[in-house]
């Protein structure tokens, strides 16, 4: 059995996602280069983003505003913040399952 998406994904263009991050076309593409974005692409070989690549840009913004940093250096804090929030769920998770021997899903209270 087959199955068929009956809608297609929201992507955006280059531009698109430009405008709506209030950046330029540039930026978008060093953040590509950096490999901060990944865009999927299509066809003609034109770059297409996933929406969630627009809150990556936000969190960037963010993190350069909030920090005074520059685009590759918020990159690295962002990707050092989800690293740290992965191995804080997992020693989370190992504390727990040492504990109780039963992993934290199947606690009961």
């Amino acid at each position: 059995m087959t199955t068929t998406a009956l809608t297609r994904p929201v992507l955006f263009s280059l531009e698109t996602l430009a405008a709506l991050a209030s950046l330029q076309p540039d930026q978008i593409n060093r953040l590509v280069i950096l490999g901060v974005l990944e865009p999927d692409c299509e066809p003609g070989g034109r770059p297409l983003f996933r929406p969630e690549q627009l809150g990556v840009i936000f969190q960037l913004q963010r993190l350069r505003a909030g920090l005074g940093l520059d685009f590759l250096a918020a990159a690295l804090v962002r990707d050092l913040l989800a690293r740290i929030d992965n191995l804080e769920m997992t020693l989370r998770t190992t504390i727990s399952v040492r504990t109780t021997g039963r992993p934290p899903w199947t606690r009961i209270a």
